[in-house]
């Protein structure tokens, strides 16, 4: 009696979970200094963040989302990063091959928060929305760094121009 409940509650449970992990969202481990201050702003913080996997279903993105995606330099990494300028915008680059470069359709340019310490778009240039796998919504542990992360831009990062 008790295995054909416990094999009956696999049999849902398991897909409806995987299903939602896939579909919904899940909580992950920020590890590095490149979104700091926002996310783990002391060299002893290591901040989970929710990150919605519904939010970015149709690869709608604003200028300022943390999002997290696949590195387009290591297809086994996830990093996360904001987003700086979508496409058709023209961005200023920070040590990038060109100063200035337009973002192709289907593209985004992402940088972490932390200038001169993060791997991103100035160094391998504008990322593929298909790339995105999730957006940040907020930080869910440690207790005391509860918050939701707003979609802003640093102020000296704004597009030179921005398409829509």
């Amino acid at each position: 009696m008790f295995l054909k409940s416990l094999c009956k509650s696999v049999l849902f449970g398991v897909p409806i979970g995987i299903t939602f992990l896939d579909t919904v969202g899940y909580v992950a481990r920020v590890e590095g200094i490149s979104m700091q201050p926002v996310l783990n702003p002391g060299t002893k913080n290591t901040d989970y963040v929710f990150l919605s996997r519904w939010s970015v279903r149709d690869y709608q993105v604003k200028r300022g989302d943390v999002i997290s995606l696949v590195s387009p330099k290591d297809p086994n990494q996830k990093i996360i990063k904001r987003v700086v300028a979508l496409e058709g915008d023209v961005v200023n680059t920070l040590g990038y091959k060109n100063q200035y470069v337009k973002i192709p359709e289907g593209h985004c340019w992402v940088e972490g928060d932390h200038t001169g310490h993060t791997l991103d778009s100035n160094t391998f240039g504008p990322v593929s929305l298909g790339l995105i796998n999730a957006k940040a919504l907020c930080i869910v542990w440690p207790p005391s760094r509860w918050q939701n992360l707003e979609a802003k831009l640093p102020n000296n990062r704004s597009p030179i121009s921005k398409s829509i």
